[in-house]
């Protein structure tokens, strides 16, 4: 089942990649997209929500569970 979380501030294609390649670099993450107009990311793995949250805030994005 896929981790669905809350992404704001994504503005364009590049945020979207920004997003998707900071998920992915998560240790459990098999696969992951984001989309902006939905202002979310979707997670395919194992990884930990907390961890994928931080990952994102990282990439500097405001991010939820």
């Amino acid at each position: 089942m896929p981790t669905i979380l809350t992404v704001t501030g994504m503005t364009c294609e590049h945020c979207e990649q920004r997003v998707a390649d900071a998920l992915a670099g998560v240790d459990g993450v098999d696969d992951a997209t984001a989309d902006r107009e939905a202002e979310r990311a979707t997670v395919e793995g194992d990884a930990d929500t907390d961890v994928l949250v931080a990952a994102v805030e990282d990439a500097g994005y405001d991010a939820s569970a």
